[in-house]
């Protein structure tokens, strides 16, 4: 069985199977190294790619840490898994960063120029 993914209205939302299912805005309580801070609160601001990992969901992401203000792009997040054909987000749990997925601040992508809707 296979699952459509894809990024939506500009890097807003994660669509999986043509429903939104992840959307930006929320803070996500990260650990690893998102910044200086001990576990980040990380906002994201915008998608700028979606993938799959097995059967996990990942996301490219652009945002800051809401408590030292450190602004960076992360690559690979898991934002939801795929069990018995049907997504099931990663919300509310706290997020373990892939190793080396951030540097130090930089300039964010633009949304708008990823193939979204």
């Amino acid at each position: 069985m296979s699952v459509a993914i894809r990024v939506l209205d500009d890097g807003a939302w994660v669509s999986v199977d043509d429903e939104r299912r992840v959307g930006v805005s929320e803070p996500w309580r990260v650990g690893g190294d998102a910044c200086a801070c001990e576990c980040a609160d990380y906002v994201v601001e915008g998608f700028t790619d979606v993938g799959a990992d097995g059967r996990t969901v990942t996301a490219d992401v652009y945002g800051q840490c809401i408590r030292c203000g450190q602004a960076a792009s992360v690559l690979g997040v898991p934002v939801g898994r795929i069990v018995d054909g049907e997504f099931r987000p990663v919300a509310g749990e706290a997020i373990r960063l892939p190793r080396g997925g951030l540097g130090a601040p930089q300039s964010l992508p633009v949304p708008g120029s990823v193939g979204e809707d």
